[in-house]
């Protein structure tokens, strides 16, 4: 019975472990599971959390503060004074040991405070409002990058896996090929080089099978924790990379202007700036002056035993008021050398921002030039892979009806298993360069 119970908590466990996370994805459905598990992005969004306590931690610091102390004194040896002797009544020109106060002591203190004018406590408020917002920018940027970062993970998995496809069945139809120039060679009708050219290309064509299945598994790896899941998890993709070429084939995003000013990278550049005034302020406000007010309650009590809490044992208690004024008076020179350091690093945060803005105009524009000339590209090699396999069916033809060489055929096939790579290559870049624009622009969803 405690074996079954354990079984069963188990099987639960499991199955509960199996509906938090999915095993099959779509690349849009991969896209919202990261959004939310991986784990940079999930940092990020722990930032703007930290973000908020900060910005409530500097709020609070200019609201009112209560403090208790509580302190106690026990002298293990208490100080002697000497004072004349004829204050005690005893001879002119003489002097007395004395002690003063009792040897144990007990002080119970409450202190309200309350800032009623700091100039850098202001200047720190919006300072935590920015920081909030340059937090909220960062998670934005980085739900960007891992949303490109899953199109890219993604769409690798999908290459490899088309390409082994892609492999076997060349290896299918060049082992076929081989059994029957084998059987032509061996009933005297063909030359051994035949064989052998089929050979090396058969053998070119395992080898890269096997590197293809070795780069599927690492390519599910990296998707894996690309999703924010354990690295070694058995995933399904839904998609395809033909149906994902052609959704990402439209040209409606070269058509988007070319303002950066609303793009994250240039808001991300206005924060520094923004950062860079606010420090310039709170150097300034260092010539203010600083205004607080506090009321303090004490109660004492005084003995020579510890019997504080006897309830006959006496305390005495004590209140006071008061306003404190800092002014800032002279630094040599201090706050004049810090304020101009500050202004200096605003300067540089104003050029970096324009330089934001011409950098990103022009990221925007390589952006639109790739995605175009990725399409062209896939157009380009689909038309070569239908050339390229025309010529080799021809070529195959013409070799078994003696008409072309081994060596023609085998030219003939490298460059179909080329033509065949190079248009899977061309579909990931079209997914790829997509992906980047639409990171450059901003743009979240997938079309």
């Amino acid at each position: 019975m405690k074996y079954t119970s354990l079984f069963l908590l188990l099987l639960c466990a499991s199955f509960g472990f199996s509906q938090d996370t999915p095993s099959s994805f779509t690349l849009q459905e991969a896209i919202e599971y990261a959004l939310e598990n991986n784990r940079t992005a999930k940092n990020a969004a722990r930032d703007i959390e930290a973000a908020k306590q900060q910005k409530w931690e500097t709020t609070a610091t200019g609201l009112p503060q209560l403090d208790g102390n509580i302190n106690y004194q026990n002298f293990l040896k208490q100080q002697v004074t000497v004072i004349p002797s004829e204050v005690l009544g005893g001879n002119p020109g003489e002097f007395s040991e004395v002690i003063f106060g009792t040897k144990q002591s007990t002080a119970a203190t409450a202190t309200l405070s309350q800032l009623l004018f700091d100039g850098s406590y202001l200047v720190g408020l919006q300072s935590a409002k920015v920081f909030l917002e340059i937090s909220e920018n960062a998670k934005i940027k980085t739900d960007l990058e891992v949303r490109k970062a899953v199109i890219n993970a993604y769409g690798n998995v999908l290459l490899a896996e088309e390409s082994i496809t892609i492999l076997e069945k060349n290896i299918e139809v060049l082992n076929k090929n081989l059994f029957e120039i084998t059987k032509i060679y061996e009933n005297g009708l063909e030359e051994q080089e035949s064989v052998e050219q089929l050979q090396i290309t058969l053998s070119n064509v395992q080898s890269s099978l096997n590197n293809a299945t070795r780069l599927k598994e690492i390519a599910y790896q990296m998707l894996n924790i690309t999703l924010g899941i354990e690295y070694d998890s058995t995933i399904v993709l839904l998609d395809n990379l033909e149906s994902l070429t052609l959704k990402n084939i439209g040209i409606e995003l070269l058509s988007d202007s070319n303002e950066v000013t609303s793009t994250i990278d240039y808001k991300i550049a206005e924060n520094e700036k923004e950062s860079k005034e606010l420090l310039l302020k709170l150097e300034r406000s260092k010539a203010l002056p600083k205004l607080d007010a506090f009321l303090n309650g004490s109660y004492n009590s005084f003995n020579d035993e510890f019997d504080f809490f006897n309830s006959s044992n006496k305390w005495f208690g004590a209140s006071l008021f008061g306003v404190n004024l800092n002014i800032p008076i002279f630094s040599s020179g201090k706050r004049s050398a810090a304020t101009q350091r500050a202004n200096i690093n605003l300067e540089k945060a104003k050029d970096d921002l324009t330089e934001t803005e011409q950098r990103l105009k022009l990221q925007v524009d390589t952006s639109k030039s790739d995605f175009k000339f990725a399409i062209e590209e896939y157009d380009n090699k689909k038309r070569n892979l239908n050339l390229a396999e025309r010529i080799e069916q021809k070529n195959q033809t013409k070799f078994f009806e003696g008409i072309a060489s081994s060596f023609d055929l085998r030219q003939a096939q490298i460059q179909l298993y080329s033509a065949q790579q190079e248009l899977l290559q061309a579909m990931l870049d079209v997914i790829n360069t997509k992906a980047e624009l639409e990171t450059v622009l901003n743009k979240g969803s997938l079309n």
